[in-house]
């Protein structure tokens, strides 16, 4: 398996969401008001019920309120490109 990266940097996060046709998302029956709820990157080939598409705008404001780090891995070990991330605690 190939290792992940950590990163805070939104414009790494938007490039390897984006570069994979991924979207910022939440979960829908956790939103309220301007509160994002649980964040997600949506794929378009996956589409998964229950996530409702945000602007970058909200999941990156939620993103900091929570003071999330995004974890991912750009490669597969057999060398395809790899969608899995995940979002964890700074701390």
């Amino acid at each position: 398996m190939s290792a992940a990266t950590r990163t805070t940097d939104h414009d790494t996060i938007r490039r390897w969401a984006e570069e994979r046709d991924g979207h910022p998302a939440t979960v829908a029956t956790t939103r309220e008001g301007d509160d994002a709820g649980i964040l997600r990157i949506d794929f378009e080939s996956t589409e998964a019920e229950g996530l409702e598409r945000i602007s970058w705008e909200q999941f990156f404001r939620t993103f900091e309120e929570s003071r999330l780090a995004f974890l991912y891995q750009d490669r597969t070990g057999g060398g395809d490109t790899s969608r899995f991330f995940k979002l964890v605690r700074r701390d």
